[in-house]
């Protein structure tokens, strides 16, 4: 293996407006004028991201990237912490934006519009180690199992309104037009649920609408977090009247979440779950399709992962 080579992994993105083969079009041209030797994989479906990665691991690939959103940057990065660490500390992660959500991509600066920008960011091979947050948990088996994420976990209301959000954008191919429309169904979800919560010395025991767990800006709810401090930013959400919701819809879209009233933020570096009142649970954007039973715990791994940033 020529330890230069990339290993690109391609996920096309969905939506009636999209032209997958079109984009692909654009990026392999990139990179071509940039000189870069790759192999490039697509991926079938969701849930073919983990085996391919893995066969990228196992055939000997140093600079792995891939053309996707969040959900399979995450699948990457768990791919990646399975394996030893002298393997994974050998392997260097990057993303060109091409999903239905790209938050961590878009926390660096990265844009889908600017492929050739972006490609010849990768190219410089600026490295960081960053963070990744972890929850811990328990499964309908009783057994222990764990789950990395890059940008956040979401409890309660807005883990079903990220859930909405991306089976829209499936429909519209549009960031705002599924935002817009996750929020419209937002009158027929669930508004509150009791949970019992620990962060550092306090305890939360009341109805709460929505927790979000964020390593990196969390899709606006944990602005000021970054995945390079070694801390989880928490916005615990409570109950807003309705004309608080407008208001806290509007701060939302305007990137002041943490201003409105009914936001409580920390910072931590664990964060334990107690008592969930039925509350959907989601990662990176992506509902847990095995959720916690019982209690469990978001802690912090500091410095994990090798990232490819912009120069």
């Amino acid at each position: 293996m020529n330890e230069n080579k990339w290993g690109i992994l391609y996920c096309p993105k969905g939506g009636i407006l999209n032209n997958p083969q079109r984009r692909w079009e654009r990026i392999e041209k990139a990179l071509d004028e940039q000189g870069i030797v790759f192999d490039k994989i697509q991926s079938e479906s969701m849930g073919s991201v983990d085996r391919l990665v893995n066969m990228m691991i196992a055939n000997g690939y140093k600079t792995i990237v891939v053309v996707g959103g969040d959900s399979a940057l995450n699948d990457a990065v768990n791919c990646l912490m399975l394996c030893e660490k002298e393997v994974r500390d050998s392997i260097v992660l990057g993303v060109i934006p091409n999903g239905m959500m790209n938050d961590f991509a878009h926390f660096w600066g990265f844009d889908e519009g600017e492929i050739e920008q972006t490609i010849a960011w990768l190219k410089a091979r600026r490295v960081r180690k960053i963070d990744l947050g972890c929850i811990r948990y328990k499964n309908k088996k009783n057994e222990n199992c764990h789950r990395y994420f890059l940008n956040c976990v979401n409890v309660g209301l807005i883990a079903a309104i990220m859930n909405l959000r991306r089976q829209t954008r499936h429909i519209f191919g549009s960031r705002t037009l599924s935002f817009i429309f996750s929020f419209i169904l937002l009158i027929f979800q669930r508004m509150e649920y009791a949970m019992r919560i620990k962060i550092n010395t306090d305890e939360i025991k009341r109805k709460v609408m929505t927790v979000c767990v964020g390593n990196a800006s969390g899709y606006g709810q944990t602005p000021n977090a970054v995945p390079y401090n070694g801390l989880l930013d928490v916005s615990v959400v409570y109950h807003p009247e309705m004309t608080q919701l407008f208001e806290g819809i509007y701060l939302f879209l305007k990137g002041k979440f943490l201003n409105h009233r009914s936001v409580h933020p920390y910072r931590t570096k664990e964060i334990k779950f107690e008592e969930v009142e039925h509350a959907l649970v989601g990662v990176d954007g992506r509902l847990m399709s095995g959720a916690p039973v019982g209690d469990f715990r978001i802690v912090v791994e500091q410095e994990v992962i090798h990232f490819l940033i912009p120069s």
